[in-house]
């Protein structure tokens, strides 16, 4: 058994298509169909059931899946360590991002590939709940993401900063010279709110509850940079992480001032999961930053 063919036998049961598999993998098909072969002689049992049309997993081929995986993810792990230890920083360190924390990231991204030019990064923005399963899939290195409502099984939440729920209006808005916002007051206001399922706005559901029909919601998006955009004519108002705004011109964030709006800021592992170097590098940075001091917390 060897690491190419369960590569092989990987890509073809993720596709279920020769062609296409081998068309990922850069080699003939030939190549793969011999390889896959060779791979199910040595274990002496059929993995794939192939028809002129068809290719399906057998029941070996569905217990060998998971532990394949595995074998490449922990292959790949090996190889990186090595890295680490004979050639200092480099490879590809893969970041998951929550869109409400991009606005953090700026200073510590240029700081970082300024630093170690030979370490590309991959970084991948989605909700929270996708990126927990890319993390625990080991498609990603660490996320960045404010602390979750629930742990997650086998993943370690790391405080990086303090934050709060607050409201996110215009400076121009009449609630800008609030020193906190109640329900009461945002109920008299048009509303542009973070769509159901991003941090911000599963914490505002937990604290107003069945509320949210006494609230004047105009649009709902997932998408932060554009919310933002609406909110600068002066007319809506919003409910975001405070660290939502940092370098935006022309909003303001005044605390909403309901319930427990703690919006820690963390770093996400897998529990006893091997930190690259570069990884570990890159924490630093980031906690080191103008952002993050301001809201400090750190757990380095």
């Amino acid at each position: 058994m060897e690491l190419r063919q369960l590569k092989y036998f990987v890509k073809v049961a993720e596709t279920l298509n020769f062609s296409e598999a081998a068309k990922a993998l850069f080699v003939t098909q030939s190549t793969l169909s011999q390889q896959v072969k060779q791979l199910e002689d040595s274990l002496g049992t059929q993995l794939l059931s192939r028809t002129s049309h068809s290719v399906a997993l057998t029941e070996a081929g569905t217990e060998l899946l998971p532990f394949a995986r595995r074998t490449l993810l922990d292959a790949d792990l090996c190889r990186q360590r090595i890295h680490d230890l004979e050639e200092g920083l480099g490879g590809v360190l893969n970041i998951g991002v929550t869109y409400s924390f991009s606005p953090i990231l700026t200073e510590s991204l240029f700081s970082f590939m300024s630093m170690y030019p030979k370490v590309k990064l991959n970084i991948l923005y989605k909700p929270m709940s996708e990126l927990m399963d890319l993390l625990v899939a080991r498609n990603l290195d660490f996320v960045l993401a404010f602390k979750p409502s629930q742990a997650v099984a086998g993943v370690e939440s790391h405080y990086l900063f303090q934050n709060y729920l607050a409201v996110i209006v215009a400076d121009s808005h009449p609630l800008a010279k609030e020193k906190s916002v109640s329900f009461e007051m945002l109920k008299k206001y048009d509303l542009a709110l973070p769509s159901q399922g991003l941090q911000a706005r599963n914490l505002f559901d937990r604290i107003i509850g069945d509320r949210i029909s006494d609230l004047r919601v105009k649009i709902e998006l997932n998408e932060v940079n554009i919310l933002l955009k609406l909110l600068r004519p002066g007319r809506l108002a919003s409910v975001l992480a405070e660290a939502t705004i940092l370098n935006e011109n022309g909003v303001v964030a005044i605390p909403f001032a309901e319930g427990d709006g703690e919006m820690n800021g963390c770093v996400h592992t897998l529990t006893d999961s091997y930190r690259k170097k570069s990884m570990q590098e890159f924490i630093k940075i980031l906690s080191s930053s103008l952002a993050v001091r301001a809201r400090q917390n750190a757990w380095l």
